[in-house]
């Protein structure tokens, strides 16, 4: 186990829980947001997880309302938007900060973690992604505007499948 599982979280609905609850699994954590222009990736993001979902994989959606208030809504408003407009069945964490002085103590750990372009720091924008392997280690960073199906994404999840 990584300190990065060991960090206490929230679920949307208030319950306490930490990574460690998605030890096993490879996890494509993204900080999400209603009112974006690329807020259509929640499609691409439950697609993700209806294809790879019984394969020991899931994504973890994160609500941030650090950019331009994109995601002002309550913990219920979320819930029904990502329900309704998209279908959402992963799992969705509080709202919280993933830059800044109000960081996370999760997104400090996690923008240690450089991009392909060997870039780390803060988040760019709504819809980062960061693909953590079974064993809970970051593998992997995508930028907000790389897709969720793009054949980069879906490769490193692929790689991170546990065996059957």
């Amino acid at each position: 186990m990584t300190a990065l599982t060991e960090i206490p979280v929230h679920t949307l609905t208030g319950q306490p829980t930490s990574l460690a609850a998605y030890k096993g699994k490879a996890v494509l954590l993204v900080n999400v947001a209603s009112k974006c222009g690329l807020t259509p990736q929640y499609a691409g993001l439950e697609r993700l997880q209806q294809q790879y979902g019984e394969r020991g994989f899931t994504v973890l959606g994160v609500p941030c309302n650090q950019f331009l208030g994109q995601e002002p809504g309550s913990a219920e408003e979320i819930q029904t938007f990502c329900s309704t407009t998209y279908g959402v069945s992963f799992p969705l964490l509080e709202k919280i900060e993933v830059n800044g002085e109000g960081r996370h103590p999760l997104y400090a750990e996690l923008t240690a973690f450089a991009d392909a372009e060997g870039t780390a720091g803060d988040v760019q924008w709504n819809f980062e992604k960061f693909l953590l392997s079974p064993e809970g280690e970051v593998v992997a960073r995508f930028r907000p505007r790389t897709e969720p199906e793009d054949a980069a994404v879906v490769a490193a999840i692929e790689a991170q499948l546990p065996a059957a």
